[in-house]
């Protein structure tokens, strides 16, 4: 999000609490989160494209509501509306093809033919589901596409290749086709919610959801581009006390706009500030002494943390102007002394996702083997596999995953190192001086450990990042 956007969205929060009747709050936070997955989406090189794939994210989303909707429970006249306001701004947006609109949601859209014809054949996949019975292979499938749409979009060479068939279609130049060229803004968060929401159906955890609630849920604007990755269970008992929410509270109000202070304060000044002398591609280039590699690295890990996390206030706090209260995604994390406590308190949402969709059903698996491995090769397995999840959430590239096993590493030796020194930290209590030094040294290592595994995420290759490792050690 850019500060146009952010100053936009709170205005509008600001209208939606202190003046906004109850009985419409529901309909507005969705039109307004349909509208505002438009805006952000940035434009694009290939023709139609940014227009497109959030009218996909729509359409992918009906979808899997209707895929984990109990069939036994009718379509509302709720839901019908649900449909027909998605439609009607999916239309609506294709009129800037034809006549000159004062504010630009998207670029040069289709005609307005095609998208009907789309949305056609939408209404239809409706109609028909609606009746049928969701089948946990169904689900399943459903599941599948997604992480495959994933791994499409999060691997460059399939990316580019597929930039190359989209500029053939649509006439344009397939030399100059590049990963750039598909760049879906906030699928990577829209994607864990929907698996998310699927996995619960298959295991009986889902609320029913109206289609309302479940798009509002998986596109909620202030969370769409960077997270937090809401639980939707949590997100419906917000959503069931709209109509009565106290917006007008003016302690609620200041709480909610000091949280969005804060999260500007650390984008657009700290992490914004660091960016000038932090570690990046470019900027390794320029080293030339092993002091200058570490400030590099230092600023660029204070970097991430402010870029992350004052997002994360921002989104927090614009959703709190709405009446939603998202989950907290950072807790001081650089100052933790192990590892597992970081990861506790480092982009929580997204940690608790892979720990509940990836650890425990990996371990459960496991467990439930006749030969089953040993509980140490158990936890090994299943933590590597988790940090390697979230490294390729972030790409698919050879760094990703390497910083993934690093963390992997990090968290496994952690376990067995607390599982055999548990007496001992128990006699630290009885020394605070003892204890409050070894927390100091923890939190010490615990920071470098992680510091020294930023290399691996912020650089492009193996190459530049071996590179960089020998600037840090003086080898260069």
């Amino acid at each position: 999000m850019e500060l146009l956007h952010i100053a936009i969205f709170i205005i509008a929060g600001l209208i939606f609490s202190l003046a906004l009747p109850s009985k419409w709050r529901e309909w507005v936070i969705l039109i307004g989160s349909i509208i505002g997955i438009y805006w952000l989406q940035p434009t694009l090189n290939i023709r139609w494209l940014d227009y497109s794939l959030p009218t996909a994210t729509l359409g992918i989303s009906v979808f899997c509501w209707l895929v984990t909707r109990s069939s036994n429970i009718p379509l509302l006249r709720e839901d019908w509306m649900a449909v027909g306001v998605v439609i009607a701004i999916a239309l609506f947006l294709t009129l800037s093809r034809y006549v000159e609109i004062p504010i630009e949601l998207t670029s040069r859209p289709p005609d307005t033919w095609q998208v009907a014809g789309c949305l056609v054949a939408l209404t239809g996949v409706v109609v028909v589901l609606q009746k049928r019975q969701s089948s946990s292979v169904l689900i399943s499938a459903v599941i599948l596409f997604i992480i495959g749409l994933f791994i499409l979009l999060k691997t460059e060479i399939f990316t580019t290749e597929l930039s190359r068939i989209l500029r053939g279609q649509t006439g344009q130049d397939q030399t100059l086709a590049g990963a750039i060229d598909i760049q879906w803004l906030g699928f990577s968060y829209v994607a864990f919610r929907l698996i998310h929401t699927l996995r619960d159906r298959q295991t009986g955890l889902l609320p029913e959801l109206s289609l309302r609630e479940y798009l509002t849920y998986v596109i909620f604007f202030p969370a769409y581009a960077a997270g937090p990755i809401d639980r939707a269970e949590r997100f419906h008992g917000d959503y069931e006390t709209l109509a009565t929410y106290k917006g007008r509270d003016a302690n609620h109000l200041t709480i909610a706009l000091t949280r969005i202070s804060v999260g500007l304060f650390k984008k657009f000044v700290a992490a914004d500030s660091l960016a000038y002398f932090s570690l990046s591609s470019s900027n390794y280039l320029q080293v030339n002494s092993t002091m200058a590699a570490w400030l590099l690295l230092y600023a660029y890990a204070m970097r991430l943390y402010f870029d992350f996390s004052g997002y994360s206030d921002i989104a927090i706090g614009i959703g709190m102007l709405l009446g939603i209260q998202m989950p907290e995604n950072f807790d001081q994390p650089y100052l933790k002394n192990n590892i597992t406590s970081f990861w506790q308190s480092w982009h929580m949402t997204l940690s608790n996702w892979v720990r509940t969709y990836v650890y425990s059903p990996l371990s459960r698996t496991l467990l439930r083997r006749k030969n089953k491995p040993t509980t140490p090769m158990i936890i090994l397995i299943c933590t590597l596999a988790t940090m390697v999840v979230i490294g390729l959430w972030h790409g698919v590239t050879l760094p990703f995953a390497i910083w993934g096993v690093w963390h992997g590493v990090g968290l496994f030796a952690h376990k067995i190192w607390s599982d055999r020194t548990r007496s001992w930290y128990r006699g630290l209590k009885q020394r605070p001086s003892r204890q409050r030094i070894w927390y100091g040294v923890g939190t010490l290592l615990t920071f470098h450990f992680v510091l020294l595994g930023w290399v691996w995420f912020a650089m492009p290759d193996m190459s530049s990042a071996l590179h960089f490792f020998g600037g840090l050690l003086g080898l260069r």
